[in-house]
C-alpha cells in the first residue's frame, strides 16, 4: 500500500500521536503544529503550547522567515479554541507560515511536505517514535523525533538558519520552574513542589548538529515582548548563544546555521524526551478506603531522569528507527486491500495515546478512551477490551499480563471477576460488577494467549482460576444449566439484558468451548462444559434464530431476579410503572437486529476456537445486519442519543434496528448510535466468510467519516478519544487469514 496523502484542504483535524506505550504523547498536526501534549500521565487533548520550528532564508534584500507549518486551520481561528473571541493572545498563529502542506503516514512514521512558492527551499518533516513488535520496553519509551529535511532546488547557494523555540510548557506551579541549557539543547523543567505528588516534570529538546547554538536566556517582558523579540531574531537570522545563570528563562531555543549548494540537502534531527515520574492517579472503586500508592509510569522505574532517557534514545536512535521501519514496511506491504491496512494502521495510534498506561511493574492498564483532560471509563474494561485484537499479536507478553490481572488480581475466590481494574493494579476483593460478555470473553482470550504462546505450563497456572470464573458465570446467569444466559447479565451497553440473547449467550458458548479445549489439553474433566455447550448451541439455533438473524427472548417474571424488577417498579413514577408492566425491563433489544448479535461467535473465531454456531445461520445474521443496519446516509435517521459519531449525510452501521417491528419504547441506551469498533467487528466477521465486498463497504464508510475534514483519521472516538474498541480494526487482518478456510 502506498501511504495515503492528505492535502492541506483535507487535513485540518489531523493529529498524529508520537510517544510510547503508556508513556504519554504529543501530536503533530497535518499542518506541522503541535497539540494534545499529554505528558503528565493523563490526557490534555486541547493543549497546544507555544512551540514551533522556523526557517530563515538569508537574502541580500530581505530575509524570508517562516514557521515550519502550513496555514492555521479555519476551525482554530474562531469559536473552537479557548480565547478566540479575545484575539487568541499567547498563540503564535500570527507568524508567517508556508502556504500549504501534504501529510502522509505509515505508522509509526508520518511525513509532511511543506509548500510555498516564495520560499526557495523545499522542506519536509519526518515524524517518528519507536514501535517495535515483540519489544515492549523499547516501544514504551517517552520519546519522539522530528527530522527536518531541507533541499535546494535552485542553481544558487542558499544560506539559512533553522530554529526550534519553545516557551516552558512544563511549568505546572508558581515556583521552581526552569529552562536548563544542555550541550545539545535545553530542558523545560518543573521541579517537584512539597505537598504535590505530580508537579515534577521535564521535557528535553536535543538538536544533534555541530552548528547548534543554544539560547536559554530569552527576553522577558510584558504584553507580547517575549514572542516579539524571539521572532525578531528569527527574521533577522540571528544566531544567539546564551544561558541564564539562574535557569530562569521563560523559554529556550536552538539555532542551526547551514548553507545549501545547488541540489544539496541538509537534515536536522530534533529529538525529544520527557520524564514525569509521579502522578496523582489512584482509582480504587473496589476498595474506596484505599490509601495505597499512586500510579507510576514504567519508564520512571527504568530511568532515573530525563537525561538518562535522552541518552538512551540518542545512543540507540538508529537501531530504534530501523527496527520500527522494518515493521512499518512489512505492515504496509501486506497483500490486503488498502482500506484494511489504512484502518488497522491508523488505529495503532491508540497504543501511543493516553488511553494506555503502563505501570511501574510493566503491566498495561487502559482507559476505554480519553476525555479532554482525564481518562474516560477506567480499568481495562473487559467488555470493551474484548474487541481489541492488536496487543496479543504485537506484544503477546503484555496481553498475557492482562490475563493475569483479570484472573488473579481482580477475580475473587468465588470466580467473580470485576470488569474494571483498579489503578495501580493490585489484588483486590471483587465487589465491583461482573460483566457477562467481559468475563466470558476473557476465557476465550485466555485460550488465544495460550495458542499464541504454545506454553502449556503457562496455561496450567490459570486453569483453576478459569474454572472458578466459568462456574461463577453458570451459577449466576445460567441457574438451570441450559447453556444460555437467562438471569439479568451486565454487558458492554452498560445495562443488563434480561432473558437469553444471541450476543451474550454466544460469548457463553465460546467460553464453554474454550474451557473444553483447554481442559482436554491439560487432561481435565470437561464433560459438564461440553454438555452445556451442546444444549446452549441447540437453544440459540432453534429458539433465538428467527430465520434471518439471532434475537433476544426478553423475560422477567420467570427469573429469580423478578423480585428486583418488582422493587424497581414500586420505586418509579406512575408512567414508568405502566411502561414496565407493559414491556418489561427497560433497555432490551428483543426482536431487534443487533449488530453485535453474534459477537461471541466473532471473538471465538478470531481467537482460534473456530465456529461455535451453525455457520450458515451466522452468515445470515451478518448479512441481515448489513442489509438492515448499514446506512449510506443518516440524514433521516432518528438518534436521540449521542449523534456525534455519525450524523447527517455521513454513513455508518447502526447498533440495532427493528426490521420486523417490536422496537421497545426505551431500547438499550446506545441503540441508535454508530461505533467504529462494532463496524470493524462486523466487517471482519463478514470478510472471514468470504463476504469481502460487504465488509469493505462498511470499512470504507467508517473511514470516510475520519478523512481529516471533520475528524482526525488517527483518533477514532466513542466514549472518549482514541477509543480502545476501535482496535477491533486489527481483526480485519486476521479475517483475511480465515477467509474461505474450511472448518
Amino acid at each position: 500500500m502506498n501511504a495515503k496523502t492528505y492535502e492541506s484542504k483535507t487535513h485540518p483535524h489531523i493529529a498524529f500521536p508520537l510517544g510510547g506505550l503508556g508513556a504519554g504523547m504529543f501530536c503533530i498536526e497535518g499542518s506541522g503544529a503541535w497539540n494534545s501534549l499529554s505528558l503528565r500521565n493523563k490526557p490534555n487533548v486541547f493543549f497546544e503550547p507555544n512551540t514551533y520550528a522556523a526557517l530563515c532564508v538569508k537574502k541580500t534584500e530581505e530575509n524570508i522567515a517562516r514557521v515550519l507549518e502550513s496555514q492555521v486551520p479555519d476551525y482554530k481561528i474562531f469559536g473552537q479554541v479557548q480565547g478566540a473571541g479575545k484575539g487568541m493572545s499567547g498563540k503564535n498563529y500570527g507568524l508567517p507560515r508556508f502556504q500549504s502542506a501534504d501529510f502522509s503516514s505509515e505508522f509509526p512514521f508520518a511525513t509532511l511536505n511543506l509548500r510555498d512558492e516564495t520560499v526557495p527551499i523545499a522542506v519536509s518533516i519526518n515524524a517518528f517514535s519507536p514501535f517495535i513488535p515483540q519489544d515492549a520496553d523499547n516501544s514504551s519509551l517517552p520519546v519522539a523525533s522530528l527530522e527536518y529535511v531541507f533541499q535546494n532546488p535552485t542553481g544558487e547557494t542558499i544560506d539559512a538558519v533553522f530554529y526550534f523555540s519553545s516557551l516552558n510548557f512544563m511549568r505546572a506551579a508558581e515556583s521552581d520552574f526552569h529552562v536548563i541549557s544542555k550541550e545539545n539543547g535545553f530542558v523545560l523543567n518543573q521541579a517537584a513542589i512539597e505537598g504535590s505528588v505530580d508537579t515534577q516534570g521535564d521535557f528535553y529538546v536535543a538538536i544533534d548538529h555541530p552548528n547548534a547554538k543554544i539560547n536559554t536566556d530569552w527576553f522577558d517582558g510584558g504584553w507580547f515582548d517575549t514572542v516579539t523579540m524571539q521572532w525578531n531574531d528569527i527574521k533577522a537570522g540571528v544566531v544567539r548563544e546564551a544561558s541564564n545563570a539562574e535557569n530562569s528563562s521563560v523559554g529556550g531555543s536552538v539555532a542551526v546555521a547551514f548553507s545549501l549548494a545547488p541540489g544539496a540537502t541538509e537534515k536536522i534531527t530534533a529529538k525529544f524526551a520527557w520524564y514525569v515520574p509521579n502522578s496523582d492517579l489512584r482509582i480504587t472503586p473496589s476498595n474506596p478506603d484505599s490509601t495505597g500508592d499512586f500510579y507510576k509510569p514504567w519508564y520512571a522505574e527504568r530511568f532515573a531522569n530525563v537525561e538518562e532517557v535522552m541518552a538512551y534514545f540518542s545512543d540507540h536512535y538508529q537501531t530504534l528507527h530501523d527496527k520500527s521501519a522494518s515493521f512499518s514496511r512489512a505492515f504496509y506491504d501486506m497483500k490486503l486491500p488498502d482500506e484494511i491496512i489504512e484502518a488497522a494502521g491508523a488505529n495503532l495510534s491508540i497504543l501511543k495515546s493516553p488511553t494506555i498506561l503502563r505501570q511501574a511493574d510493566g503491566r498495561l492498564w487502559g482507559w476505554e478512551g480519553c476525555d479532554d483532560e482525564i481518562g474516560s471509563c477506567h480499568g481495562s474494561c473487559t467488555h470493551v477490551w474484548n474487541y481489541e485484537q492488536a496487543i496479543c499479536l504485537l506484544f503477546p507478553d503484555l496481553a498475557r499480563d492482562m490475563r493475569r490481572t483479570e484472573f488473579f488480581d481482580h477475580q475473587d475466590e468465588a470466580g467473580h471477576q470485576q470488569f474494571r481494574v483498579d489503578l495501580p493494579i493490585k489484588p483486590t476483593d471483587a465487589i465491583y460488577d461482573a460483566a457477562a460478555d467481559g468475563q466470558l470473553g476473557c476465557i476465550m482470550k485466555l485460550y488465544r494467549e495460550w495458542q499464541i504462546s504454545d506454553d502449556l505450563q503457562w496455561l496450567t497456572l490459570f486453569w483453576e482460576r478459569a474454572v472458578s470464573s466459568i462456574e461463577y458465570c453458570i451459577a449466576t446467569w445460567d441457574k438451570k444449566g441450559e447453556g444460555i444466559l437467562r438471569e439479568p447479565h451486565h454487558n458492554t451497553y452498560d445495562i443488563w439484558f434480561w432473558g437469553a440473547d444471541g450476543m451474550c449467550s454466544s460469548f457463553y458458548l465460546g467460553a464453554l468451548k474454550a474451557m473444553t479445549l483447554m481442559g482436554n489439553a491439560l487432561g481435565k474433566s470437561v464433560e459438564k462444559y461440553e454438555v452445556l455447550y451442546k444444549k446452549g448451541r441447540k437453544y440459540l439455533e432453534e429458539n433465538l434464530f428467527n430465520g434471518e438473524y439471532f434475537e433476544q427472548c426478553v423475560e422477567w417474571k420467570t427469573l429469580d431476579a423478578y423480585e428486583n424488577f418488582e422493587r424497581e417498579m414500586n420505586s418509579r413514577n406512575i408512567q414508568t410503572r405502566e411502561l414496565l408492566e407493559k414491556e418489561g425491563p427497560k433497555y432490551q433489544y428483543g426482536k431487534g437486529c443487533l449488530s453485535d448479535g453474534v459477537l461471541g461467535a466473532w471473538l471465538a473465531k478470531i481467537c482460534g476456537l473456530g465456529e461455535i454456531l451453525d455457520k450458515e445461520k451466522v452468515k445470515s445474521h451478518l448479512l441481515s445486519v448489513y442489509r438492515y443496519n448499514f446506512k449510506k446516509s443518516l440524514r433521516t435517521h432518528e438518534n436521540p442519543q449521542r449523534p456525534g459519531y455519525a450524523i447527517g449525510d455521513e454513513g455508518g452501521l447502526l447498533l440495532c434496528t427493528w426490521p420486523r417491528g417490536g422496537k421497545p419504547s426505551l431500547p438499550f441506551v446506545y441503540s441508535d448510535e454508530v461505533w467504529t469498533g462494532i463496524e470493524y467487528q462486523v466487517a471482519s466477521h463478514l470478510i472471514s466468510y468470504g463476504l469481502i465486498d460487504e465488509g469493505l463497504d462498511i470499512v470504507r464508510t467508517c473511514r470516510a467519516r475520519y478523512d481529516g475534514t471533520k475528524r482526525n483519521p488517527f483518533n477514532e472516538y466513542e466514549c472518549g478519544h482514541w477509543y480502545a474498541r476501535a482496535l477491533a480494526s486489527h481483526g480485519l487482518i486476521k479475517a483475511y487469514e480465515l477467509c474461505g478456510a474450511d472448518e
